[in-house]
């Protein structure tokens, strides 16, 4: 069984995340605890989590407020995306390793998720995928760094999907044209997908503040 801070984290992460709380909204220990049916500890515990992961601020004298993202922290995000993956790309290529295993079986899982629109599993899968991508170059230091931004790359997808789930359809082509690409050692198309894959999308943008 999950222990209290587990079932505190998750059920506050998942609300982050499905919209139920919204951006800038300060979030009270005692109504947490209520409906986590924990004590006020568990609670405060899995807060300090949420913070570390970049979910939400510890604000002095008033408490956790969710985190509220810019524009500019997306841009940077995916920036950041893309300078490691596609370093990642261009070992794995040159080794000819070939794509992650399992990684034809996940984009199975995610279309599936897509399909009956299960944003919050289709974008955790989302970040699994890339980050199999960057463990599969054998750098365990780039791994665990990509890794820290698990919580921001699932936040950002789901809002992604939300905003614009017209894009779905071209989310999934872009994983297959980057397996394909994988699969046949071609670092130059596979980097290319990537920053397609990666690219500003103006109303994803536009959704964010600042």
């Amino acid at each position: 069984m999950p222990s209290a801070r587990d079932r505190a984290y998750a059920w506050i992460a998942s609300a982050i995340l499905s919209g139920d709380v919204a951006e800038g909204q300060f979030l009270d220990e005692v109504t947490l605890a209520r409906e986590v049916g924990t004590s006020r500890t568990p609670v405060r515990e899995a807060l300090h989590r949420l913070q570390a992961e970049k979910y939400v601020d510890l604000v002095p004298r008033r408490g956790a407020q969710v985190r509220v993202m810019s524009s500019r922290e997306l841009r940077e995000i995916y920036q950041a995306r893309f300078v490691v993956e596609s370093d990642a790309i261009a070992k794995i290529c040159r080794r000819r390793k070939g794509p992650p295993p399992g990684m034809a079986q996940l984009l199975d899982d995610m279309e599936e998720a897509g399909r009956q629109e299960q944003w919050r599993s289709f974008a955790q899968m989302d970040q699994m995928l890339h980050l199999n991508l960057v463990r599969h170059q054998g750098n365990s230091v780039l791994a665990e760094m990509y890794e820290s931004l698990g919580p921001r790359h699932t936040r950002l997808s789901v809002r992604t999907l939300v905003e614009a789930t017209e894009r779905l359809e071209l989310i999934e082509q872009e994983h297959r044209e980057l397996l394909a690409a994988l699969q046949d050692h071609d670092a130059d198309r596979a980097i290319e997908v990537l920053r397609r894959h990666l690219r500003e999308i103006p109303e994803i943008i536009e959704a964010f503040t600042g």
